[in-house]
């Protein structure tokens, strides 16, 4: 057992970026690679040439399996859903936010095949052995993937220190008296997109258009019934944003997908039960 721990651990970071790309949910990212570890050592590990493919193999056949239940919540989904924030320093570009929102229009095939080949490198001979299809049928998988996500992917990658200097202006501007020079930051076809989840107060649908969000801002400014304290700044799901502790005690995230140096979406998660694994990171 520790051989087969010593040999799993070494490729989990890697099993749950893919468990993760496939739902958008890391607490169910993470539930399918300790399923997957299971089932690891449970096998005649003698008989496994390549333990990488084989780990990612079943990872994806559980996600699948996983997708069919968790296309049916979504359809009951309380507002807009996003995706678990995850926060870190630096910016990851091979799956930003407006990425995984757009992998939710596929179906769980091509999200597998788009995400195993576009963003793992996988050949589609492997791909085909994970998900019971000819080489063929996985080539067109990700082809029409690739089609319906295209205007989805980053059109370049936003500097670091440009990016954090755009969400500092924002943070401030959109708190208290600052919001009148919000404006100045959005582009005219901004949307937002705010997330409860049914739990806490958000937007029951996508605002659009700099008009409109300006409204909503000054609204939640007039009923905010106190400050929202900075926790951080850092990188939401490959976007620039910050992380705040709103006047309720609770936790927030939002980022920020900026191009020609003007927001033109603003992601909002306000769902405490995507948050709980940033709680437990933060004191």
């Amino acid at each position: 057992m520790d051989g087969a721990a010593a040999t799993f651990d070494a490729h989990r970071p890697d099993l749950l970026r893919i468990a993760y790309r496939m739902l958008g949910t890391m607490s169910d990212a993470e539930d399918v690679v300790q399923e997957a570890f299971l089932r690891w050592a449970e096998k005649d590990r003698a008989v496994v040439q390549v333990p990488a493919a084989f780990l990612r193999r079943i990872v994806t056949r559980l996600c699948l399996d996983h997708l069919k239940s968790a296309r049916v919540r979504r359809e009951v989904y309380s507002g807009p859903w996003l995706p678990e924030p995850v926060v870190e320093e630096e910016p990851t570009e091979d799956v930003t936010l407006p990425l995984l929102l757009a992998l939710e229009r596929l179906s769980p095939l091509e999200r597998a095949a788009f995400i195993l080949h576009d963003v793992f490198g996988e050949s589609f001979e492997d791909i085909s052995v994970s998900l019971g299809r000819d080489v063929a049928a996985c080539r067109q998988l990700a082809s029409r993937a690739r089609s319906n996500v295209r205007m989805d992917r980053p059109r370049y990658p936003i500097d670091r220190q440009h990016g954090m200097q755009i969400a500092a202006a924002f943070f401030e501007a959109s708190r208290g008296e600052g919001v009148a020079h919000l404006g100045a930051l959005l582009a005219e076809d901004v949307r937002f997109h705010s997330d409860g989840g049914g739990r806490r107060p958000a937007a029951a649908r996508v605002l659009e258009g700099a008009s409109e969000v300006l409204r909503a801002h000054a609204a939640i400014a007039r009923l905010r019934h106190g400050p929202s304290e900075l926790v951080r700044y850092a990188f939401i799901n490959g976007l620039p944003g910050f992380v705040t502790r709103e006047a309720d005690g609770m936790l927030q995230t939002t980022a920020l997908l900026i191009e020609d140096g003007l927001i033109r979406a603003v992601y909002v998660m306000r769902n405490p039960d995507k948050l709980g694994h940033l709680s437990a990171s933060i004191h």
